[in-house]
């Protein structure tokens, strides 16, 4: 069953999903595995997969200059997609990213994800490289996720991104976007980046999953506000419980979200990353009951430095 269809099933059942990273290169799938090992129990709905394409880095040369370079840490998200569907039997979603990445590579990633039957995918742009202002688009490839969208679309209506047929067209794609309850960083403002939600929406996206984050207010707003734009898709919260003290400046700065200052309050008194994460275990439990009691059925949870986090919050809710 496509992820969209999960995403839609009624019955007023509680689900929950969570991302995971593919592995740095050369490391293997055996911590992975064991991360999906320990949430396999609780039934997640789906697995969604993260996509690393490139990034720069400097290497010096004989001479003694830096030469910018671009390599890939994570390779493989196709692969671990289809490792994780065979070996565990659960929905994987991967994401599809602009970055690092021409129009042609999507086309035959899509074609790759077409023969191994996963045809749910999360489209994305990608983030910019940490060095630069603004992201800049691969040469030969897309600018927005819009335009993302747009290809998989026409590969969907049987054509090449040349606009040559597609002889034996294969199962079509469903597939979700990301959204900002506290806007895009890049968004000159909220209004705005919710206007790029609704393109979305009318180009065929089919559900959205948000950024993280700590305030159930800003989440029941956005989502009040998507609906009086005429936004209908169903919209995921997406969560991260803090598990470590470096991550009450990490988070924020990272993911542009804001720490509410009642959870702040009783961070600053933790004293170990074990006080932390216990609070962010309690924190997280509580965002997800005051979502249930508001009719929010499914859950996204990001597990990177959270698995055991998550495992728990998992065991009381389910």
């Amino acid at each position: 069953m496509a992820v969209t269809d999960l995403i839609n099933q009624d019955g007023g059942q509680r689900h929950f999903s969570f991302e995971v990273l593919p592995p740095l290169k050369g490391t293997g799938t055996d911590r992975l595995f064991a991360t999906i090992g320990k949430l396999r129990e609780f039934s997640p709905l789906f697995i969604n997969i993260t996509t690393h394409h490139s990034e720069y880095v400097y290497k010096q040369m004989d001479n003694g200059l830096l030469e910018r370079q671009r390599i890939r840490r994570r390779p493989g998200t196709i692969a671990i997609a289809a490792a994780i569907q065979q070996k565990f039997g659960i929905p994987v979603m991967p994401h599809i990213i602009c970055s690092g990445a021409t129009v042609e590579d999507i086309e035959y990633e899509l074609l790759d994800l077409q023969f191994l039957g996963i045809t749910s995918l999360l489209l994305l742009r990608g983030d910019k490289a940490k060095e630069d202002r603004f992201f800049i688009p691969t040469p030969g490839g897309h600018e927005h996720t819009t335009d993302l969208i747009k290809q998989v679309k026409r590969f969907n209506e049987g054509f090449f991104a040349n606009g040559e047929p597609i002889k034996r067209p294969g199962e079509k794609f469903d597939f979700g976007v990301a959204c900002y309850p506290e806007k895009h960083d890049e968004a000159p403002n909220l209004e705005m980046d919710m206007a790029y939600l609704k393109e979305k929406q009318d180009l065929g996206a089919q559900y959205a999953v948000t950024q993280l984050f700590y305030d159930n207010r800003k989440y029941f707003d956005f989502v009040a506000k998507a609906r009086a734009m005429g936004i209908t898709l169903p919209i995921i919260p997406g969560l991260k419980p803090l598990a470590k003290m470096s991550q009450l400046s990490v988070v924020p700065k990272t993911f542009h979200c804001d720490i509410p200052q009642e959870l702040a309050q009783e961070a600053v008194k933790c004293k170990t990353d074990e006080d932390l994460r216990l609070l962010g275990v309690e924190w997280t439990v509580a965002q997800c009951r005051e979502l249930y009691a508001h009719g929010v059925n499914n859950i996204h949870f990001y597990t990177v430095s959270a698995v055991d986090s998550v495992a728990e919050i998992a065991k009381q809710l389910l």
